[in-house]
């Protein structure tokens, strides 16, 4: 067989979405000048906006240049032609997409972790191997596939939705609202590697079919999966979303409060921010801002501090760890801030988890 190199499970994902266009105009792993382009302007050397640099780390360069790439169990998955290998300055690589070199940051924790040599070159992924893992989510989770889902229903405006959370009631207000000015909806969940602590993917789409079952027309939603794993890079990742899910055929893209963000690394709104270092035109897709969400008992629906008047008091908020400790002690959200189909399916999860021993 040659050469091999063992691909962790991030780095297979990568392979699938390089393989299937998710990631174009990148057909492989970046080397040192697109990497210093990209982490210097947002953008590759040619000037198209790219704002996260996708790297092949590896602790030493493979003993041949064509390299056959392998998973966990010693099967060939893809190829990669190795063109150069250079050592990546992580702490600069963490600055500019992290912004922080903390390493209590998950991205930075990553980073630091993996190897220090960057591969780079084109990739070829195994179309056997590409079938079964997109098979893993029983969903279109290539770009061709959500393309044909969408010519299909004779959609010619799509906005994309982003989660790695259990959806809640301010995600289904801001979707209907985006819904009501383009012909579908790509809800499409980061099903892909995140940090531990997060609900697992499959309980999330759990979440996600009892919503769209329950509270939104048929055949004006499409559900896929989006088989990346969580960066956590706040601003840069919310372009990288928006530019992702371009390829997958949507024309508009959700970006909320805090998209992509973990603690406290970034403001509330820098991920909307970052989108006037480009124009439209050039990303291919238009954003579509949303304000803080909550339930107003005065107004007695969801709103915006755009649409609501009345103080906080008011405003019925729950954090992730709040919900999540109530799940904890087997109480269910109330139903302004949670569906009672999908409480219920998070309520299980808990439970389950309680019993296995602890509470993620």
């Amino acid at each position: 067989m040659g050469a091999k190199l063992l691909l962790d499970r991030k780095q297979q994902s990568d392979l699938f979405l390089l393989s299937q266009g998710a990631f174009a105009p990148l057909s492989g792993f970046q080397d040192s000048d697109a990497v210093n382009a990209v982490l210097d302007a947002g953008r590759l050397p040619d000037g198209q906006p790219w704002s996260i640099p996708i790297v092949l780390l590896a602790d030493e360069r493979p003993a041949a240049d064509r390299v056959v790439l392998v998973d966990e169990s010693g099967e060939a998955i893809g190829r990669l032609d190795v063109r150069s290998a250079y050592a990546l300055d992580k702490q600069r690589y963490a600055s500019a997409v992290f912004r922080t070199t903390d390493v209590k940051h998950p991205g930075v924790a990553w980073l630091l972790s993996a190897g220090k040599l960057a591969l780079a070159g084109p990739v070829e992924a195994d179309p056997e191997w590409v079938a079964r893992y997109a098979l893993e989510f029983d969903l279109p989770a290539s770009p061709a596939e959500t393309h044909a889902e969408i010519a299909a229903r004779g959609w010619r405006t799509v906005v994309g939705f982003q989660t790695r959370n259990p959806i809640h009631r301010a995600h289904e207000f801001l979707i209907k609202i985006a819904l009501e000015s383009v012909d579908g909806l790509l809800l499409q969940p980061l099903v892909g590697e995140t940090k531990p602590g997060d609900v697992p993917a499959e309980v999330r789409l759990d979440c996600y079919r009892a919503l769209l079952d329950n509270y939104f027309v048929a055949g004006r939603t499409l559900l896929a999966a989006l088989p990346a794993w969580m960066r956590y890079a706040g601003p840069r990742e919310a372009i990288f979303h928006a530019l992702v899910r371009r390829n997958y055929g949507c024309t508009h893209f959700i970006v909320g409060r805090d998209h992509a963000g973990v603690g406290s690394y970034y403001g509330p709104f820098d991920a909307q921010q970052i989108f006037s270092d480009y124009r439209d035109e050039e990303l291919g897709i238009q954003p579509v801002f949303f304000d803080r969400v909550f339930y107003c008992r005065r107004c007695a629906s969801m709103a915006t501090p755009k649409t609501c008047p009345h103080p906080s008091d008011f405003h019925l908020e729950l954090s992730g760890t709040q919900v999540r400790q109530m799940l904890g002690r087997g109480e269910l959200p109330p139903p302004e801030f949670s569906r009672p189909e999908v409480a219920e399916i998070l309520a299980r999860h808990y439970a389950a988890l309680e019993l296995a021993g602890g509470v993620a």
